[in-house]
């Protein structure tokens, strides 16, 4: 399980702090394991098929007791139906063993699943759903046409009502018409409530085993993630639950504990290994509405992974988060300001608003210095530029008003890896939250409609200089836009999210025009990147 170096590690100095998993430069030590795992990945041609279509793996670099360096390797979640194989760290909890309770509850489950499928389409319930529906349709046939035929008797007996016809006997065919209609009316709501009554007892019961099926695979859940006891540096452990308790999700998402990182960590723990570096990386195609590119180094997930590394990781001594230590450098430049606006160029690397790590930002920022202040919208944290900041409240929601109705121009500048042939266009992708892999953005036909245009400037040593204009304002719409296939296909030069890092995220907002709350003049601001 503990693998040697295939090349010569001299020279390489070893890292003297453990990988910041979240944001991070591959250790050279981890390229090299790395590139050993692929090779041996790419060995393995039984898993061609299934690896093409994506995966993730992880290496973590490790010593022993006598301070040899080796590697360890990992994929996340299972890889040709098992979640164990000889080269890879063995998962953290196994619940693929026989007789193992969870696979003892997935199999009480699958057999209310298929006694749910066996009742909905069972002959009893196509029988008596069609049997509702046609004498539904049959009452509402005769009923409306005696209701015709009624309203036609009653324009005959007005005009016989008028020739002299005798009064009461136009009244008691009126009657008696009506006394037809409402019993036909009441023996069809009795046959319709019958034929309801009958579905509704079906449904009932299907309902009711679906109802088990939910309360049982919640227990089931639960329970699986009590038994992922996860350790950490200092010897303490903690279950996934106690792990995401004290978390906004309260409860750990489906597949936490699978990924590659922590099985790496609690078998280096187990084991006697000391953590020194880690690297994760994609093998295969993207998976649909997602972007990865294969073999790039990915940051470990927030929403899964994030809880459950900070955990495993006391103990040991990590890198500070590069984000946090570059912030407190930076403070923003003024491009223009008045009594009611402040507009700032923001640099790359600080948050436009105050986040949960307690981070310098835009925001508080311009609370230092001018009080009673509000940001009108925000930039990335990665993309620097113009951002508009309101004085006072009116002002900010004048302002929110011309954002909301695209009233606003705005351009970026963005340097992207590789050579885009089309001059201009439009691209017109929806987009939602990555659960699974947040702050990330994914194209999905239930997301919120995005919509960017685009001119290329020119073409700069293999790179492409492009002007972007968001018609709407989606978290990361450009840089989405810019990486996923269905777009330009080419991610932003620095993208660690959605392409390759690198010094910094090659987006800037350039430009910005609006009508001023207060005076009703065109405003037109111009910032050019450093870039």
């Amino acid at each position: 399980m503990l693998h040697s170096f295939e090349q010569s590690i001299e020279g390489i100095e070893l890292p003297h702090q453990f990988t910041w998993p979240f944001n991070y430069v591959p250790h050279p030590l981890c390229r090299l394991a790395a590139y050993s795992t692929q090779r041996y990945i790419e060995s393995r041609k039984d898993w061609h098929e299934e690896l093409a279509r994506g995966k993730m793996f992880g290496v973590l670099v490790v010593t022993d007791n006598d301070g040899k360096p080796g590697f360890l390797a990992a994929f996340s979640g299972n890889l040709s139906g098992r979640n164990s194989h000889a080269y890879f760290v063995p998962p953290v909890y196994d619940a693929q063993r026989p007789g193992d309770f969870f696979r003892t509850g997935e199999a009480v489950i699958s057999s209310l699943n298929h006694t749910i499928g066996q009742l909905l389409s069972s002959d009893e319930m196509k029988q008596a759903t069609e049997h509702l529906d046609t004498i539904s349709r049959e009452a509402e046939v005769t009923l409306n046409r005696m209701k015709e035929t009624m309203s036609r008797h009653k324009l005959l007996r007005d005009m016989r009502r008028k020739r002299g016809d005798d009064n009461a006997i136009l009244i008691a065919e009126s009657q008696r018409e009506k006394a037809d209609y409402n019993r036909a009316k009441k023996r069809y709501r009795s046959l319709i409530d019958e034929a309801r009554d009958r579905v509704v007892n079906l449904t009932g019961r299907i309902n009711a085993l679906k109802e088990e099926r939910k309360t049982r695979s919640a227990a089931l859940q639960m329970e699986l993630f009590r038994q992922y006891r996860l350790m950490n540096a200092h010897g303490e452990t903690k279950d996934l639950c106690e792990i995401f308790a004290p978390t906004p999700q309260l409860i750990p998402p489906a597949g936490a504990g699978e990924c590659a990182a922590p099985k790496l960590l609690q078998y280096a723990y187990l084991n006697g290994l000391h953590p020194i570096a880690m690297a994760e990386f994609w093998w295969g195609e993207s998976p649909r509405g997602e972007i990865r590119r294969h073999g790039n180094f990915y940051p470990s997930c927030i929403g899964k992974c994030k809880p459950i590394l900070m955990h495993m990781m006391q103990g040991l001594v990590v890198e500070p988060d590069p984000m946090a230590s570059v912030q407190q450098q930076f403070s923003p430049e003024i491009l223009w300001e008045d009594s009611y606006l402040l507009i700032v160029n923001k640099p790359s690397g600080m948050l436009s608003v105050n986040g949960k790590t307690g981070i310098r930002s835009i925001e508080q920022w311009a609370h230092e210095t001018y009080c009673d202040t509000m940001i009108v919208h925000r930039l990335d944290q990665a993309t620097s530029g113009i951002l508009v900041i309101a004085k006072d409240r009116n002002t900010y929601h004048a302002m929110q008003s011309q954002f909301i109705g695209h009233r606003i121009k705005k351009s970026y500048i963005a340097l992207l890896d590789g050579i885009i042939t089309t001059a201009h266009g439009e691209i017109n992708l929806p987009l939602k939250q990555d659960y699974n892999h947040r702050p990330c953005q994914m194209v999905a036909d239930d997301g919120k409609k995005a919509v960017t245009r685009y001119e290329v400037i020119g073409i700069e040593n293999g790179r492409t200089r492009v002007r972007f204009y968001p018609i709407t304002g989606r978290t990361h719409q450009l840089r989405v836009h810019s990486a996923h296939p269905s777009g330009l296909g080419t991610p932003i030069t620095g993208d660690e999210l959605y392409g390759t890092p690198a010094r910094r995220l090659m987006l800037h907002a350039e430009q910005i025009e609006f009508t001023h709350p207060a005076t009703g003049k065109n405003i037109s601001i111009t910032c050019l990147p450093d870039f």
